[in-house]
């Protein structure tokens, strides 16, 4: 069978979306050190931050700085490039490109020009923490939080009402202002906190929202956060002593329909439960 990406051993022409280590540089793929060897040029966010990887991987491709001041700028020298055949990667200072970093400007007007746009899989905060979390993989990948305090509200409240789990970047400096946020709109759900990713200082801390608590110092390094679904408790399938308590109180001046819809207005028990109750101290009497 023909690799669809490449043939006789040559890369496909076309844009390659290369991840990069989101910490430790030794997470990057074989394919992905390749494709970076063989490309004419590099697309990167901050060339001081990628050639640390690069030089590790001795790829000595030409770079293009391509940030968000820029990347309007830039578009027409890359569309050319890759016109001309030239083999382009676009990589961001660590993750997956496109995904809250520059990118997908140069992606949609590849797809306008058809031009072929590659992605290659590889590391990424978002799947790193969803995994460790141990929440419902399905999952809603939110980015950054807005930075006006109407517009957060306004998004919290929004995805509050949604039972997924959610995934959000949050910078460390920013962080304690979110959390009383956080705790009021998702307050009965539990977080994970991941900060610095496969680095040395790797720290993951999972708790009620409901008792999470400030942080005492300024956290180093972004933070990555994961939301679990909603928690959903379950009806007691048995009235509780009390619920039977004010039913006999009151069966004599309601109805039995009365009673039950009463009953399950304060109480999780099933509502056929207190109906089949109630018929019972009905007959009774």
């Amino acid at each position: 069978m023909v690799n669809p990406i490449s043939q006789n051993n040559q890369l496909k022409k076309g844009l390659y979306l290369v991840p990069t280590p989101i910490g430790n540089l030794k997470d990057i793929s074989l394919r992905s050190v390749e494709i970076l060897k063989d490309s004419d040029y590099i697309v990167c966010e901050d060339t001081r931050v990628s050639k640390k990887l690069l030089d590790k991987y001795d790829i000595n491709t030409a770079l293009i700085s391509n940030h968000k001041f820029n990347e309007v700028s830039n578009l027409s020298k890359i569309i050319d490039l890759l016109k001309n055949n030239k083999i382009v990667s676009i990589i961001s200072d660590a993750g997956t490109p496109c995904i809250s970093d520059p990118g997908a400007i140069l992606v949609n007007e590849c797809w306008r020009q058809n031009i072929n746009v590659i992605p290659v899989p590889g590391p990424s905060a978002v799947t790193a923490a969803v995994s460790a979390s141990g929440f419902n993989e399905k999952y809603l990948f939110y980015g950054f939080f807005s930075k006006k305090k109407n517009e957060l509200k306004q998004e919290l409240e929004r995805l509050s009402n949604i039972n997924f789990s959610f995934v959000f970047f949050v910078s460390p400096k920013k962080i304690n202002k979110l959390i009383p946020y956080l705790k009021y709109y998702f307050y009965d759900r539990k977080i994970l906190i991941c900060r610095e990713i496969s680095k040395y200082y790797e720290e993951l801390i999972r708790a009620d929202l409901a008792k999470l608590e400030e942080f005492k110092f300024e956290p180093k390094g972004e933070l990555t956060l994961v939301i679990s679904e909603k928690n959903i408790k379950k009806k007691s399938q048995n009235l509780s002593e009390s619920d039977k308590r004010i039913i006999n109180m009151i069966i004599k001046k309601l109805s039995v329909r009365e009673i039950t819809d009463l009953i399950s207005q304060i109480s999780k028990t099933p509502k056929k439960k207190v109906y089949d109750y109630c018929l019972k101290l009905k007959n009774e009497k």
